[in-house]
């Protein structure tokens, strides 16, 4: 029997989105965002969706409650040892996915190692494969056209790279580059997708650790330190970070 639908409000969708990335949504954001709101039930509030570098990105927990409210069957995960290298931490996974009991499954396949992962995340390539592998089951037995966040990897890295080579920035700058490193900017940002975090709170949250009214106005030093610490927090006690990150939350006003 499959649960019911729940669907999304646009407008409370569109209200969150432009808190969370203000200035950011333009007609064609709000035009995809109509349609993952009417067509999938998608939800920002719930962590289903992130816009990361004017795109749309579907979420590993957004799929997954599509499967419960579409009436998923089952989630079958193998992993493809013939394709695997434990030497070079290579790791792939088989994922099928059952719309209904005894209806032909929908394959996806999952691959990850140090050169597509994050560095903030080398060693968890087993469970990355896994995750992208059931991602790309899930988006194919749902027509999810759009790419997931877990699906992501080292290319982002890269792409910071380039920009700040196309874009110098002042050195003196919070978020500039220095020695050809990644932004801060970027780097905060890959942590935030790394880990599926609010972006806003985040920011109300290094404003309060670098003790100033808001993240750009905090030195390059201080910015640093709450990266690193962020990444810390991240990894070795995720739960204790949202807690912290749910803290600085302010309730979200939605006209009529």
């Amino acid at each position: 029997m499959a649960f019911p639908r729940k669907r999304v409000g646009y407008r409370h969708n569109l209200a969150l989105a432009k808190r969370l990335w203000s200035g950011q949504i333009n007609r064609e954001q709000q035009h995809s965002l109509k349609s993952l709101s009417e067509n999938y039930g998608l939800s920002i509030a719930a962590g289903d969706l992130q816009l990361l570098e004017n795109r749309w990105y579907v979420t590993h927990s957004g799929l997954l409650r599509l499967a419960q409210r579409r009436g998923c069957s089952g989630i079958a995960v193998n992993l493809m040892a013939e394709f695997c290298d434990p030497a070079s931490s290579r790791r792939v996974f088989k994922a099928i996915v059952y719309k209904r009991n005894r209806t032909k499954g929908f394959i996806g396949y999952g691959d990850a190692d140090p050169s597509n992962v994050s560095l903030m995340v080398h060693g968890a390539e087993l469970r990355i494969a896994e995750t992208r592998a059931v991602n790309r089951a899930l988006r194919k037995a749902y027509g999810i056209g759009l790419c997931s966040v877990e699906e992501l990897g080292a290319r982002s890295e890269s792409s910071g790279h380039a920009r700040n080579h196309e874009h110098p920035v002042n050195s003196h700058s919070p978020n500039g580059s220095k020695n050809g490193q990644p932004r801060l900017r970027d780097r905060l940002c890959l942590l935030i997708r790394q880990y599926n975090l609010d972006p806003t709170l985040v920011k109300a949250y290094a404003a309060d650790f670098c003790g100033t009214p808001s993240l750009k106005e905090a030195k390059r030093d201080l910015v640093e330190s709450f990266i690193s610490h962020l990444a810390t927090s991240a990894k070795e006690n995720s739960d204790g970070l949202v807690c912290k990150l749910n803290s600085y939350a302010r309730p979200v006003e939605v006209k009529p």
